[in-house]
């Protein structure tokens, strides 16, 4: 019984620093998702007030590469990421929608998309947040790619920065719309 006593701790502390070990030198910003590879969730989302198209993943299974923003007015990060979602839809050559989440009001969206800019080819409002859950979102913002056939191929999970958008997202897409 004594040995066993003795034993344990040290299996416990091989385990962990093995664990530790694996985990050296990876990207914490990269979350895997289960989601990658799979369609992405069924949804319909309204439009922002006096906007004219919400979202849908109908939008997403139109045979072409997209990618979903996920965003809200109320949040920072969010904001310091604008411009390069911008960039992104001015760049990529593909529909970049938003996916404005859990909201207060909905017209925090349309003030903080007319003050920003909207770079959105459509903006659907989460008010629920649901949307989001079935995305996988642990929080926003969070950006995915969508192959042409509306399978997840590309989880950004936080801000997006000038070198993940010109090292990551761009050629992922480019990649993805060669096919």
């Amino acid at each position: 019984m004594r040995f066993w006593i003795a034993v344990i701790p040290l299996v416990l502390f091989a385990a962990l620093a093995g664990i530790f070990l694996t985990n050296i030198g990876k990207d914490q910003s990269v979350i895997p998702s289960a989601l990658i590879g799979k369609p992405a969730p069924e949804f319909s989302l309204p439009p922002l007030p006096g906007r004219d198209r919400g979202i849908s993943r109908a939008d997403l299974t139109q045979g072409h590469v997209s990618v979903v923003n996920v965003f809200a007015s109320w949040c920072v990060p969010c904001r310091a990421e604008h411009p390069l979602i911008k960039r992104l839809a001015a760049e990529a050559g593909v529909p970049v929608y938003g996916l404005n989440y859990k909201e207060k009001d909905p017209q925090d969206g349309v003030n903080w998309l007319d003050e920003l800019g909207d770079p959105y080819t459509a903006v659907g409002m989460d008010i629920s947040g649901r949307t989001a859950i079935d995305f996988g979102v642990y929080g926003v913002p969070e950006t995915f790619i969508i192959d042409g056939e509306g399978k997840i191929a590309y989880k950004q999970v936080g801000p997006i920065d000038a070198e993940t958008l010109e090292n990551v997202l761009l050629p992922k897409i480019r990649e993805l719309k060669k096919g």
